[in-house]
């Protein structure tokens, strides 16, 4: 990984302000207190607290939350796992099925590798393939059934075929089942209250009904995991999970923004993620030009919202590959070297686009942590 071209500025007064750009942001106070808020919340409820590594892809961000009190990390893909373990991660699910038979020999080298490796399954031939590897290496898998909620993305259907799997994994001597996995992520985002309530206690209960079917045939249910940010105040109410999957909390992003809760407030945890920008020209009536284009930011949203810098009724837009546009109103002006900050639309695909974080505490730069598991997508 190439070296922060910005490492010359921790420490030094305002160097937040003086920051190359386009560069991705922590408030370092709001990012402390997210991760506060979370590790609060899942202790009053009785849950452990798995946070999910896809958002922040960081080893620094993964011993801060664990630090707090969380008993271990999620990892979407192999290559994003192997990134944490390499930096002293030693609890980690794969929420993802692990199917080539070279993936498959990488698993088994990570699980020699860290104490608590944990990896899904919805297939009884990708299970089978797992048995196998894992007696040839010699060393236990610990397995979790993937459950389809209603999605469709992964998992395998409730009753009896998820039934059948968890006995297959039971009954194969190099594997050790634990319990079953579900996530329902198409609840996560749903704006209003009741609906993504109802949405999700549906799926809760299916997940309670294969964890009663599981103890009753004396297969193991140590662990239920699942849930998001989003559903994060409605699952627990289930009683039906015994850790919390939640990642995008310690971030936010405008799509979880524009979620609310039951009272129509606000979600207790604070924007802390932001994109910087630098505007390189304003040479036109009413627009300015900065250096955050289509390659700063997400684009599987709405664009940008603009946070700090730019006048009130300013908008960004995309205006290129490497340029973003500032609508400015009134025939509006920003002079080159403004500095502007905005909110990611998506903060995990944002991470992505990024080697490291920018660590601000007030206008001073504090920290610079590298993105370990960055473009990690196998």
């Amino acid at each position: 990984m190439r070296d922060a071209v910005n490492r010359m500025l921790v420490g030094k007064p305002d160097s937040r302000r003086q920051l190359m750009t386009p560069a991705l942001v922590i408030d370092l106070p709001s990012f402390r207190r997210n991760i506060a808020t979370m590790a609060d919340h899942c202790r009053r409820q009785g849950l452990a607290l798995r946070p999910h590594a896809k958002t922040h892809k960081s080893v620094e961000v993964a011993k801060a939350q664990i630090e707090a009190g969380a008993v271990g990390i999620c990892c979407a893909k192999l290559g994003e796992a192997e990134a944490m373990a390499a930096g002293g991660i030693g609890n980690i699910l794969i929420t993802s099925p692990v199917v080539t038979p070279l993936a498959i020999e990488r698993l088994m080298t990570l699980n020699a590798l860290i104490p608590d490796l944990h990896v899904v399954v919805d297939n009884p031939q990708n299970g089978a393939a797992l048995a196998e590897a894992a007696a040839k290496a010699g060393h236990a898998l610990k397995m979790l059934v993937d459950l389809d909620p209603g999605l469709h993305r992964t998992g395998i259907a409730p009753g009896a075929d998820a039934l059948a799997l968890g006995r297959q994994l039971h009954e194969a001597p190099s594997l050790r089942l634990r319990g079953i996995q579900c996530y329902a992520g198409q609840v996560q985002h749903i704006k209003e209250f009741e609906a993504r309530q109802e949405a999700s206690l549906k799926a809760m209960a299916i997940l309670g009904e294969t964890r009663d079917a599981f103890s009753a045939a004396g297969l193991p249910v140590d662990i239920i995991t699942g849930g998001g940010t989003g559903s994060f105040n409605i699952d627990p109410d289930a009683r039906v999970l015994t850790e919390l999957q939640a990642g995008s909390y310690i971030f936010m992003d405008k799509q979880y923004n524009d979620v609310k809760l039951g009272n129509a407030a606000d979600f207790p945890f604070e924007t802390s993620l932001f994109v910087q920008m630098t505007v390189i020209s304003s040479n036109t009536p009413g627009l300015a030009t900065t250096d955050a284009g289509f390659k700063a930011f997400s684009t599987d949203a709405e664009a940008p919202l603009l946070h700090a810098g730019a006048p009130e009724g300013a908008a960004y837009f995309f205006f290129g590959d490497e340029q973003g546009g500032i609508a400015l109103p009134d025939g509006g002006n920003l002079a080159p070297g403004a500095v502007l900050t905005a909110f990611a639309p998506h903060c995990d695909p944002t991470v992505n686009l990024y080697d490291f974080y920018h660590v601000v505490e007030g206008d001073c730069l504090v920290a610079i942590w590298p993105i370990e598991g960055r473009g990690r997508s196998a």
